[in-house]
């Protein structure tokens, strides 16, 4: 049974920084790209970030590029977000969010996404 913890949510002024963290558990670190989303009141969840499987490869949304850093550690795995900078506007409830593949024979699979319960991230002074 997959399942994401998110933890690490909390109060921070305008200016200060924050980690977030994702314990995973019930899927192989290697099959999953792994991405951070969020959503603020009265809005759409949006996407954050996204690290490939291998953690090689990451993007991010324009808002947070250069503020925010996502990593993974595979051998724990483990999903990570290290907020820079942080505005009120990065106020949001923020979910982790497991994309793992589900192989059937050797070259045929589907991609499953599974979510975390999300922690609140409130920037305000």
């Amino acid at each position: 049974q997959v399942r994401l913890v998110e933890s690490g949510g909390g109060l921070v002024q305008p200016g200060g920084s924050l980690t977030l963290s994702c314990a995973a558990s019930g899927f192989a670190a290697s099959s999953a790209a792994m991405s951070w989303y969020r959503q603020a009141p009265g809005k759409e969840r949006e996407w954050v970030a996204t690290i490939t499987d291998g953690g090689d490869t990451t993007t991010y949304a324009d808002s947070v590029k250069d503020r925010f850093t996502i990593s993974r550690n595979n051998a724990k795995n483990t999903l990570t977000l290290q907020m820079n900078s942080l505005k009120p506007e990065d106020t949001a409830v923020y979910f982790c969010k497991a994309a793992v593949r589900q192989y059937y024979s050797s070259t045929y699979y589907q991609t499953y996404d599974y979510w975390g319960q999300g922690t609140q991230v409130t920037v305000s002074s």
